[in-house]
């Protein structure tokens, strides 16, 4: 019989608000609607409980790759981020070799389809050159279709978004071909204009690869993609609040032009998230983290992220003024809608996995629970 869980005193954020002395109820892995009369009650008063935290951009994290690394590595990577209260986490790779990229696609289909992870995001080397960051330009390629649909083909229906250059050859019809499949296509690392970018929107595009970063600045004369990626109402924006990655203004007008319906926070983390300065690899490149900023040995540019998703939540609330609501919303609620599970995550309702984070009044992480099991238990 599924053992029954009154979590209970907390301020508790709903899709319709904030309940203050609320409550949640667990029955087994799932949030329930009621409990029986002798439910285990935990009293979480003075805190904050919200929705486990769904991250769709994430290249790895305690020690270990998402991209290179071993099943026994990713399963390391992973749970380090649920200490961190990401629940919910999208394995993302880096430019490699078609047939390298192939055969981890294959190894992270298992993961998700053991449900472990929610898919796979690929994240080159359909890239722009021009705006390659922390991708090994020597593989880099054009995004045609036919490579493209490769990639899909081992992943084995876990593909969830591939992200492209889409002013390359090829690009516009891949963007075609991954809507027909069911995956985002994504913006990024693109070194498109204005009116480019409005066309691969046309074609399908959805989501912009981490707002302001690799691609051109906004310009009055010249707007780039980021005008087109913030009026239009069908792009989702992956930001990166680190801090590092966006100055507070640029995360604000992101926030005010794009709306809270329209943003994702993800970590865009690597090996070194959640485990320390050092040098990593990410993919082929060396990477070297100092005072937690990852950029690479050779050019400088910035490789990644060591974020956590504990942190850009608390960021988002004491640093760039949010309400708790808007960023349960952008790290929550907006990222699982565009995974297309929201009937199973990303906010606090009956019937849905009991996937959640409790948060003291400093927007610490005291406990984490997953599927109804505690990953970190309260203390």
């Amino acid at each position: 019989m599924a053992t029954s869980k009154v979590l209970a005193g907390a301020q508790v954020v709903l899709p319709t608000g904030t309940l203050t002395n609320g409550r949640v109820i667990v029955e087994g892995s799932r949030i329930g609607g009621s409990a029986p009369a002798d439910a285990e009650v935990l009293d979480l008063t003075g805190h904050w409980l919200v929705p486990g935290f769904v991250d769709i951009h994430n290249h790895g994290g305690g020690g270990a790759s998402f991209t290179s690394g071993t099943v026994e590595d990713v399963l390391k990577g992973i749970h380090t981020h649920r200490l961190h209260g990401t629940t919910t986490v999208v394995a993302s790779t880096v430019t490699g070799e078609m047939d390298f990229l192939a055969q981890r696609a294959g190894l992270l289909s298992e993961l998700a389809e053991q449900g472990d992870l929610a898919g796979i995001h690929f994240e080159g080397p359909f890239i722009s050159p021009c705006r390659k960051g922390a991708h090994s330009e020597g593989l880099l390629r054009h995004p045609d279709p036919a490579d493209v649909r490769k990639l899909l083909d081992a992943a084995r229906g876990q593909a969830r978004m591939v992200t492209l250059a889409t002013e390359l050859p090829g690009g516009i019809d891949s963007v075609r071909l991954l809507a027909e499949h069911g995956v985002i296509a994504a913006i990024g690392h693109t070194d498109a204009t204005y009116e480019q970018t409005v066309e691969a929107i046309d074609a399908g595009a959805t989501v912009a690869t981490h707002l302001f970063n690799a691609m051109p600045g906004l310009g009055h004369r010249a707007p780039g993609p980021i005008a087109a990626l913030l009026e239009d109402e069908r792009i989702t924006v992956e930001l990166i609040n680190d801090g590092t990655h966006l100055h507070p203004a640029a995360f604000e007008l992101a926030f005010h032009h794009a709306g809270t319906d329209r943003v994702a926070l993800i970590t865009d983390a690597m090996d070194a998230a959640g485990f320390g300065d050092g040098r990593y690899m990410l993919g082929p490149l060396e990477v070297e983290v100092k005072d937690s900023v990852a950029r690479l040995v050779e050019g400088g540019s910035i490789a990644g992220s060591t974020l956590t998703q504990d942190r850009a939540f608390k960021r988002s609330v004491t640093v760039d003024g949010l309400s708790v609501e808007d960023t349960v919303r952008a790290i929550s609620a907006n990222p699982a809608k565009l995974l297309g599970q929201y009937d199973k995550v990303g906010s606090l309702e009956p019937g849905k996995d009991a996937d959640l984070v409790v948060l003291d009044a400093a927007f610490d992480v005291k406990g984490v629970m997953r599927k109804g099991e505690w990953v970190v238990e309260p203390l």
